[in-house]
């Protein structure tokens, strides 16, 4: 099995000293009680696409959405795979989102949540990101992922990979229902860092001996906890960032040996099944509105 660390063209990436994640994972194999973890973004680096659209999508055939809540979010998936992370849309989703589930069961929630991983998440995830997942559960090591998507799709998430478990936005609910407010803030940005700090010093976690995994600028606060960071799919700014600290890298979306063309096309389809997932929607709701 190729080392999941390696580079697009098949050869190890090392680290900056040198040596490959790999090699890192090995030598930092605990030989009692684990005090090393990993921790790993989410949305693009071990999912395709943002793991709370297929989430909608799925709530959205059940009734929970409109039509024109779907389209709002398609197209923020959308802007998603071909550009990236943006703070503001991330916000505006949220907001939205929470003030539909307001008054939803959570137990219902979670069982659109199974059938969505079954049917769409499971066939996006990355397979090299999950062999470097399991790489670190192999060397004994915890295994945390951390995401700005609800922690119901994280924890769902974490325990179909075997993860130790996930860090993720708490939607608030009482007596199973939500809310439509949030538990603190929404993991992204800053606050992923924060939460890896508060995880480690509840699980006596050793940071500097520590992995960590991410795609977006976002992500630089949950990198730079750890001593191992590594970008990965990264994003235009972080893969500048990246190149000027010294981060190893690694491209699971697609073969940059085969042409920067076919990453391009790879996001194109991806946007273009999401935009036509609306568009089918929006045909669907006229159709029925106007009797057709």
């Amino acid at each position: 099995m190729p080392d999941p660390a390696e580079s697009p063209d098949g050869r190890p990436q090392p680290a900056a000293d040198g040596r490959t994640v790999g090699e890192l994972i090995a030598e930092h194999a605990p030989a009692t009680g684990s005090t090393v973890a990993a921790f790993f973004d989410v949305d693009n680096t071990i999912i395709r696409g943002a793991s709370a659209f297929h989430l909608g999508v799925g709530l959205y055939r059940r009734g929970f959405f409109r039509t024109t809540d779907i389209v709002r979010f398609g197209f923020h998936q959308a802007h998603y795979l071909m550009f990236g992370e943006n703070k503001a849309q991330i916000a505006e989703v949220r907001d939205r989102a929470l003030s539909i589930m307001q008054g939803r069961s959570v137990a219902e929630v979670l069982t659109v949540a199974e059938d969505v991983y079954d049917e769409v998440l499971a066939l996006r995830i990355f397979p090299g990101t999950q062999r470097l997942l399991e790489q670190h559960l192999r060397a004994g090591h915890q295994v945390w992922l951390v995401t700005a998507t609800p922690t119901e799709i994280g924890d769902l998430i974490a325990r179909r990979l075997g993860a130790t478990g996930a860090l993720g936005t708490i939607a608030e609910h009482t007596d199973g229902f939500y809310t439509g407010r949030l538990v603190g803030d929404m993991m992204h940005g800053q606050a992923k860092a924060q939460g890896v700090r508060a995880l480690a010093e509840k699980q006596g976690l050793d940071l500097s001996q520590s992995f960590a995994y991410g795609d977006s600028a976002n992500d630089v606060p949950l990198l730079s906890e750890v001593g191992f960071p590594c970008a990965i799919n990264p994003d235009a700014r972080l893969r500048r960032h990246a190149a000027e600290v010294g981060w190893p890298m690694r491209e699971f979306r697609n073969r940059r040996a085969r042409t920067r063309r076919g990453v391009d096309a790879a996001t194109a389809a991806g946007s273009i099944w999401a935009l036509a997932l609306v568009a089918r929607a929006v045909q669907r709701r006229l159709r029925t509105r106007w009797g057709r």
